[in-house]
């Protein structure tokens, strides 16, 4: 695989970032609305959760218990 080349789950190799395409179709699990990607903190917004849920090794977990609560 070229480091160009993305691995089975859509995460690009050299840099652990998402598949955009991956991005536009995730929701929150808990309210069902479109989320924020911080690229640089690696995790995806929930504003109307107010949860950021983590993406570890270019795989968002999208479990609520593994989500971190955002501050107001």
């Amino acid at each position: 695989m070229s480091k160009k080349e993305t691995n089975d789950h859509g995460a690009d190799e050299k840099t652990g970032t998402v598949d955009r395409k991956l991005l536009e179709i995730l929701v929150c699990p808990l309210t069902k609305t479109t989320l924020t990607y911080d690229a640089e903190a690696q995790e995806l917004i929930s504003h109307a959760a107010k949860l950021a849920y983590p993406i570890r090794d270019g795989v968002p977990i999208m479990l609520p218990s593994e989500a971190r609560q955002l501050e107001d």
